[in-house]
């Protein structure tokens, strides 16, 4: 069977992709927190719907240090795509190490953010691994439903915190060239240093 990383946020979208591809692929899951400027309940939650969704392996990444440099050398309007890139570059390294060739995201375009089209292009033409949206075109109340019955939602459900550093006004559209220049200006070592301290869980 083939393996995926899957991002895994603390929300509803997240758990309901990994679901929908559990019977088709290996999936190790990748939470990237923001520990110290939120507390260990973001933690506790995420092991809860690691658990509960029974995948086999998750890194826990601390990636604040990656978040304050964009928030401190990009513009701040495009704070959601920069970090949606850098997490999925992140998963990329986590690929090589697992031999995984897909990765997997719970975006939805029914999202506001780095979730429109035009900002989905900007992220999918900077990350080099096959991106599979499984929740991309579905109904709020579709994923709702389905977490209802996976018992993810109960979770889940509740204020996001991955907004913490994000912009009030978040850009709706980019252009994929510029996005790529501003990420020029990031130290990527943060990346692989944030790895390096990452807590590997197994179920």
């Amino acid at each position: 069977m083939d393996k995926a990383i899957a991002l895994l946020s603390g929300g509803i979208d997240s758990p309901v992709a990994i679901h929908l591809f559990q019977d088709r692929l290996d999936i190790i899951a990748a939470h990237f927190h923001q520990l110290p400027l939120t507390d260990e309940k973001e933690i506790d939650k995420v092991k809860e719907l690691v658990k509960t969704l029974q995948v086999r392996k998750a890194y826990l990444i601390p990636f604040t240090p990656v978040l304050k440099e964009l928030v401190e050398k990009c513009p701040h309007q495009n704070y959601y795509i920069l970090s949606k890139i850098m997490m999925m570059n992140a998963a990329e390294i986590i690929a090589e190490k697992e031999g995984a060739t897909y990765l997997i995201t719970g975006e939805n375009l029914g999202q506001v953010s780095s979730q429109t089209l035009s900002n989905l292009v900007s992220i999918s033409k900077n990350v080099s691994l096959e991106i599979l949206r499984p929740v991309l075109a579905f109904d709020k109340n579709e994923i709702i439903a389905i977490a209802k019955k996976i018992g993810t939602y109960d979770i889940s459900k509740g204020p996001e915190i991955c907004c913490l550093l994000g912009p009030k006004h978040p850009a709706t559209k980019s252009d994929p060239e510029e996005i790529r220049k501003e990420l020029a200006s990031v130290d990527f070592q943060l990346v692989k240093e944030c790895l390096n301290k990452a807590e590997i869980i197994t179920v």
